[in-house]
């Protein structure tokens, strides 16, 4: 009986270091754990954003491409296509305005013409793409049209 009331005793003199060191632990487990997803939301976050600038700055290319196909290259007054480019999540507006005008005061001998008988229009084409989330790109194209010289004063 000694031997039983002396286990008795000891039982009652435990004082729950184990309970205390168990939760210490899963308090530590959980802030890590919390901790983790929060970065991995974040690092998606990140990712998110670049696929958005990445896909608007192609939209705003693709209404560079459009402008310049479906432009009138025979006026010099300024051409809005607006939508130049949408699929219902990007949308790019464009505005193709002339520049200025170049007279070639050299002889255009590969044409067989006269000195100053041919032109280079200079044109410049703005495109602004807007995408999900506050994406936007806007990007500008330039470029020349070479031919006759047109009447009156362009440009």
């Amino acid at each position: 009986m000694i031997r039983r009331s002396h286990e008795t005793s000891s039982v009652h003199r435990q004082s729950g270091a184990a309970l205390i060191v168990g939760l210490i632990l899963m308090l530590v487990l959980t802030v890590l754990g919390v901790s983790g997803m929060t970065v991995s939301v974040f690092g998606l976050t990140m990712a998110s954003n670049a696929q958005f600038d990445f896909e608007t700055f192609q939209a705003a290319e693709t209404g560079i491409d459009f402008t310049i196909d479906n432009a009138n290259l025979n006026t010099t007054a300024t051409q809005n296509f607006a939508p130049a480019y949408t699929d219902g999540t990007y949308t790019a507006n464009t505005q193709m305005t002339c520049q200025i005008r170049t007279q070639y005061l050299h002889s255009s001998f590969s044409i067989g013409e006269d000195e100053g008988s041919v032109q280079a229009i200079h044109y410049d084409v703005v495109s602004t793409a807007v995408g999900p989330d506050g994406a936007q790109s806007i990007n500008t194209q330039s470029f020349y049209v070479a031919g006759p010289p047109a009447p009156g004063n362009i440009c």
